[in-house]
Parts: structure tokens; C-alpha cells; sequence
């Protein structure tokens, strides 16, 4: 309003003085009005000198404003050294970085405490199965403990009746010889003209020899073939508790090294959406940082051109009112002149 105002005035007073210096020429040709003529010369001399008042008070209250306006504006008008806000901003900025870091470490041990727990979990998972395994096996393998038990009952039994049958058999061996013993010593005699005939006793004695021969010999073999059962039982006992330890520690160990797999599997995808989700932050976090750091940039930028265009209005219309300024100060001048003249 103040510039809009001294504009017009401006133009005001710019037409005063043409107006101004046609009366002059007027009064100068006019010379039977004389009184008339610096009468009216005075008139306008002392409304021009108020209108000059004005105007400067006008001028010294928009320097007064100008100034005020440069002292709270004007540090952002010319280049400003920020470099004193360098550091303060690196602090910060460090510090943001540094709980950046704390926060991450602390979710990564988070996660590693989680999936600790989970390993431990799943050992313990792993060793209950692993016991109920071995339980099952063992509940398995006592119907075949039971089995050998009966078969070796069996055998046992077979044995015993085999050497009562023995014994039977040499109880009735003594006493078939007892008795062709009791009749060839009787007090028969009975003399027969003829060629002696066989011994009897001899012949008993081979009957006999041969008898505990074929006896020791069935012993013998039925003794063999009870120890050669009995040691196939017992391999193939061996062989079998062998066999199933073997395949029980070689399930445990397999299973062990899927379950040791899976969790090393789980543990690196789990560090990988960590990573993703710590990345993706720090992308978020940084984009939202440069977009309100472009924001201000061009806020700034916009100021100062603003800033700028003002100042040069300002400038501008300074220079008009000094010139107006040095045209009002001619022209006092010249009325001096011409008055003292």
C-alpha cells in the first residue's frame, strides 16, 4: 500500500510541476499582474513544499520499514552460511544411524534367541522321538527274546528227554543181558553129540559193544546238532540286534542331519526377510528423509525467489522515489532561484 500510494503521488507531483512551470511562464509574460502572479507562485510553492513533506515522511517511514523488514528477513535473502548447522545436523544424523544400529543388533539377537529356542525345541522334540523309537524297538524285540526263550526251553526239554530215553535204553540193555546171563548160567546141562556151536557170550559182548557204540555215537550227534541249533539261534540273535542298531543309528543320524538341514534352512530365511524388512526400512526411512529434505529445498527456493523478486520491486521503486526524490529537489531549486531571483 505505501509503494502503490507513493507511486501516485509520483505521478501526482510530476504533473504539479508541469503544471508548475507552464504558471511560471505565465507569471514571467504577465507583467501588469505581478502581485497576482507570485501570489499564486507562493500558493503553489507551499503545497508543493507540504506535498515534499509528505513524501519524505512517507519515504523516511518506508526506509524505516524497509529496514525493519531486512533486519527479521533479510539473513535469508542473502546466502546464508549453514555450516555452522553442519555438525549439529551430522550429530544427529550419527545418532539416528547409531539407534538405527542398536535397534537392528537388538531385533537380530531377538531373532537369534528365537531361533535358539527353536533349535533347542526341536532337539528336544528330536530326542523324545529318538526315546520313543528305541521304546518301540524294544517292545518289538521282546516277542523274539520270548521266542528264544521258548525255543531254547524247547531244546532243553528235547535234550532231557533225549537222555532219559538214553537211560531207559541202557536200563533195558543191563536187563536183557541180565537175563541171557541168568540163562546161560543155569544148572541145565544137556549134552549133545554135535560140533560146538557159537559162543553166545562173545556174541552177546559185540551185540552189547555195538549197542553202546550206535548209543555213544547218537549221543554224540544229538549233542552236536543241540550245540549247532543252538549256536545258529544265538547268531542269528547277534545279527538281528546288529542289524537293528545299525538301522536305529543310521535313521537318528539321518534324521538328525534333515532336522540340523531344515533349521539351518529355517535360520537363513529367516535372516533373509530380517535383512529384506531392515532394508526395506532403511529404504522407507531414507526416501521420507530426502523427500522432506527436497520439500524444504524448494521451500527455500521458492522463498528466495520470492524473497528476491521483492527485493527487486523494492529496489525498483526506491529508485523511482529518489529519483522523484532529486527531480522534487531540481525544481525546489529552481524556485529558490527564480524567487531570489
Amino acid at each position: 500500500l505505501g509503494f502503490s500510494s507513493g507511486g501516485i503521488c509520483t505521478r501526482g507531483v510530476g504533473g504539479g510541476f508541469s503544471r508548475a512551470s507552464a504558471g511560471c511562464g505565465d507569471g514571467i509574460l504577465l507583467v501588469n499582474n505581478e502581485k497576482a502572479t507570485m501570489q499564486n507562485l507562493n500558493d503553489r510553492l507551499a503545497s508543493y513544499l507540504d506535498k515534499v513533506r509528505l513524501l519524505e515522511g512517507d519515504n523516511a517511514d518506508l526506509e524505516c520499514k524497509i529496514r525493519e523488514w531486512c533486519t527479521k528477513v533479510g539473513p535469508s535473502c542473502e546466502p546464508q552460511d549453514y555450516s555452522c548447522f553442519h555438525k549439529e545436523i551430522e550429530d544427529l544424523q550419527n545418532q539416528i544411524l547409531c539407534a538405527a544400529m542398536e535397534t537392528n543388533k537388538i531385533l537380530l539377537n531377538i531373532d537369534n534367541n528365537r531361533m535358539t529356542a527353536d533349535d533347542f525345541r526341536v532337539k528336544y522334540e528330536t530326542e523324545c522321538g529318538l526315546r520313543q523309537n528305541v521304546d518301540a524297538d524294544i517292545c518289538n524285540l521282546r516277542p523274539v527274546l520270548d521266542q528264544l526263550a521258548s525255543c531254547k526251553t524247547d531244546l532243553q526239554l528235547q535234550c532231557e528227554a533225549l537222555t532219559e530215553e538214553m537211560c531207559c535204553l541202557k536200563m533195558n540193555h543191563e536187563e536183557e543181558t541180565n537175563c541171557l546171563r541168568k540163562q546161560a548160567t543155569g544148572d541145565v546141562s544137556v549134552e549133545v553129540n554135535a560140533c560146538p556151536g557159537p559162543d553166545l557170550r562173545k556174541i552177546l559182548e559185540e551185540m552189547r559193544c555195538q549197542y553202546e557204540t550206535l548209543m555213544e555215537r547218537n549221543r554224540k550227534e544229538t549233542e552236536q546238532w543241540y550245540a549247532c541249533k543252538v549256536e545258529e539261534v544265538n547268531l542269528e540273535v547277534i545279527t538281528s540286534s546288529q542289524e537293528i542298531e545299525s538301522s536305529n543309528k543310521q535313521v537318528t543320524e539321518l534324521r538328525r542331519q534333515l532336522q540340523a538341514l531344515e533349521i539351518n534352512v529355517q535360520a537363513q530365511l529367516t535372516m533373509k526377510e530380517n535383512l529384506e524388512s531392515s532394508l526395506a526400512e532403511t529404504e522407507c526411512r531414507y526416501n521420507k528423509y530426502l523427500a522432506e529434505v527436497q520439500s524444504q529445498i524448494s521451500c527455500v527456493e521458492q522463498r528466495l525467489a520470492e524473497i528476491r523478486a521483492e527485493m527487486e520491486c523494492q529496489n525498483q521503486e526506491y529508485k523511482t522515489l529518489l529519483d522523484v526524490k532529486c527531480r522534487l529537489e531540481q525544481e525546489i531549486q529552481t524556485y529558490h532561484c527564480l524567487l531570489e531571483g
